[in-house]
């Protein structure tokens, strides 16, 4: 396989799981963070690292709305739900750093 096809198919795998993220918005970030350890933020804060890694200057808003669709101000009104406290004490357990 050559360095393009690789490039290619990494490519095609990211926009289907950022297309799967936008279509499951049932899916709560903190849900994803306390199984998987990522979440659409954590994916957004990669891609605008990746991006100013090729020096393409890109703020976290940016980053975010390619991930989310739209904008994270209007995800997070139409679609985010207040954490629970057992969402809350498994993400401290699971993510200490955070």
């Amino acid at each position: 396989m050559t360095d393009q096809t690789t490039l290619e198919l990494e490519a095609a795998a990211f926009r289907r799981l950022r297309d799967h993220l936008r279509s499951r918005k049932d899916v709560q970030n903190i849900d994803m963070m306390n199984l998987a350890g990522f979440c659409r933020n954590c994916l957004s804060n990669w891609y605008q690292e990746a991006a100013e890694e090729k020096g393409i200057d890109m703020d976290k808003a940016a980053a975010r709305e390619l991930v989310y669709g739209m904008p994270y101000s209007e995800w997070k009104s139409k679609y985010q739900t207040e954490a629970t406290e057992e969402q809350k004490a498994k993400f401290k357990e699971s993510n200490p750093g955070h």
